[in-house]
């Protein structure tokens, strides 16, 4: 027999699986790390490094994990009780009121499985990789890092090699930040620079290096961020780096990032990889437009069409300052299906211009099932224009009220909530993947980001250049279609949808991506009260670490509070 360390299982099965024949077979022998490296050589070595690639899709798809942490946490995103849908014991609900506790289930799951990429990733620095598969391999355990460091406070970290049976180290405050900061120092020499999303860049590393910048700070102090000259700094002088390298720009449709054919965005500069038809074990993408779509919004599925749960609150939506009517064509011109396309679907009969809000026609969506991508208020339509009925016969048309408890029990509780198709829903081969498995790719990073993290920084020095943030953020607007903004503050404490504000302009072009809470917490107003959540404690500023985690590992620490 061949004795193992633990640590080696997973590397011995994937030797199996490929057919490994070139091991010391002689009894009561051990399989020494040396050995096993030579045995999966750079082939065996890239399918752990595809596992930990793969491991992304969880965490950062299902519509339960980091999407959930959030945003239903945040103003952007909740999930209101409807009769007897979305009730699951009040998890939603107690997300959205700050109301958890360290036995969530989300709060858990979540956890578990950014450590998975954690672990998988650090196991395959044990097995003689090539400088580049570390290099990948250390930036996937740093994306971790960075998330379980925001959303815990702390991480579990253990060095490649290192025993199983022991109890990992854990890493918290400044030396918890700094070492991230250090890793995606160290690999970008060994990175390849930018070619396609899927993969590890310099630019991707690169782009990680600045929110970490800009938000180690904000863990810091969360209750009082405070944020350091030269950290500002680094986040201009990267940032400025990834304008100036010409390889990413706005995409002349905002939607365009995250359709079905965003592969090939010029703005997406890390992404999970999805592929039409290829199913994966996760919810997958679809699970972005079907959590939101009401059950009968697309006739060919209904009444089972979507899920009809996630919403957003009246007063995000408001923060866009202007209308997302639909644009049911009322003349023939300009007209495909009972829709106006071209020029005629944004400026008649709506006269929104910011293209974001969306609630447009988007070709291969909208003629094909009425579907508008963007924030969805009103009477909805099918593809030919014909007005939807819910499931009681009523007009479909989404009502920005929401009850004040979140649980809904009326005639209208099928309607209540302005809803949010982010993802454009996959209608290719014939519509048959709009219920999965779709192949929209999940956006991590995106090159509009960069620039308002750049005009954050720069409001942010000693010496702020607001003048130059309001530069970079009216030529995003103006990428966007919408009016210029006369002056940019920070944040105003007082309305925190006030619309000249850099705060404000994130929400509007970053939303449902993952980021808002962070957001609001670096901007020092995520304890504020805002609809369906009153001002609450500062516990909540943090996750608390799960029960279960602190039962296996000793080492962590319970958040305070909690």
């Amino acid at each position: 027999m061949i004795k193992l360390n633990i640590k080696k299982l997973p590397a011995l099965l994937l030797l199996t699986t490929l057919g490994c024949t070139k091991l010391d077979e002689s009894l009561n022998s051990t399989l020494t790390n040396e050995q096993t490296a030579n045995a999966l050589g750079a082939a065996g070595v890239g399918l752990l490094l595809q596992t930990a690639y793969t491991d992304l899709a969880v965490p950062f798809t299902n519509q339960d994990q980091v999407f959930s942490l959030q945003g239903n946490t945040a103003d952007e995103s909740l999930v209101p009780t409807r009769g007897g849908d979305w009730d699951d014991n009040g998890v939603w609900r107690v997300l959205h009121s700050h109301n958890w506790n360290a036995d969530h289930g989300q709060v858990l799951s979540v956890f578990n499985n950014l450590n998975k990429i954690n672990f998988d990733a650090t196991n395959v620095l044990a097995f003689g990789p090539t400088a580049q598969q570390a290099a990948e391999a250390r930036f996937l355990r740093a994306f971790s890092l960075y998330y379980l460091l925001d959303l815990y406070d702390q991480y579990p970290f253990r060095n490649p090699g290192d025993n199983l049976l022991n109890a990992p180290e854990v890493k918290s405050g400044a030396a918890a930040a700094q070492f991230i900061i250090d890793e995606l120092t160290a690999i970008l020499n060994d990175l390849p620079a930018f070619t396609t999303p899927g993969r590890a860049s310099k630019e991707a590393a690169q782009v990680l290096m600045m929110k970490t910048y800009l938000n180690r700070g904000a863990w810091a102090a969360r209750q009082n961020p405070t944020f350091a000259d030269g950290d500002m700094q680094q986040v201009v002088t990267i940032g400025n780096s990834i304008i100036n390298g010409n390889k990413f720009r706005y995409t002349s449709d905002y939607f365009q990032n995250f359709d079905v054919n965003n592969g090939t965005s010029t703005e997406n500069i890390f992404t999970y990889i999805n592929t039409s038809g290829v199913a994966a074990n996760n919810s997958g993408p679809q699970a972005l437009w079907s959590m939101t779509m009401h059950y009968n919004q697309y006739v060919p599925k209904a009444p089972n069409a979507g899920w009809n749960g996630f919403s957003t609150i009246s007063d995000f939506y408001n923060s866009f300052g202007t209308t997302a009517t639909p644009t049911v064509a009322t003349s023939n011109a300009n007209r495909v299906n009972g829709f106006f396309t071209g020029v005629g679907a944004r400026n008649n009969p709506d006269t929104a211009i910011d293209q974001r809000i969306g609630n447009r026609y988007y070709p291969g969506v909208t003629d094909r099932s009425g579907i508008r991508p963007g924030l969805l208020i009103g009477q909805q339509y099918d593809q030919a224009g014909t007005a939807l009925k819910d499931r009681k016969n009523q007009p479909l048309a989404f009502d920005p009220q929401i009850s004040n408890n979140m649980q809904e029990n009326g005639a209208n509780l099928e309607i209540t909530g302005i809803r949010i198709i982010k993802y454009p829903p996959d209608l290719s081969a014939n519509d048959q993947y709009i219920q999965g498995p779709a192949g929209n790719d999940i956006v991590l990073m995106r090159y509009a980001d960069v620039v308002l993290m750049v005009a954050e920084a720069m409001m942010r020095r000693t010496t702020p250049d607001n003048a130059g943030a309001l530069t970079l953020v009216n030529g995003l607007r103006a990428a966007r279609k919408a009016a210029a903004l006369p002056s940019l503050t920070l944040v105003n404490p007082n309305n925190i949808y006030d619309p000249n504000t850099l705060l404000t302009e994130r929400g509007r072009e970053l939303y449902w991506e993952m980021v808002r809470r962070t957001d609001l917490v670096r901007f020092g107003v995520f304890l504020k009260p805002w609809q369906y959540k009153p001002t609450d404690d500062p516990k909540y500023l943090v996750f608390p670490i799960p029960s279960q985690a602190l039962a296996a590992n000793p080492n962590l620490t319970q958040n305070p509070g909690y």
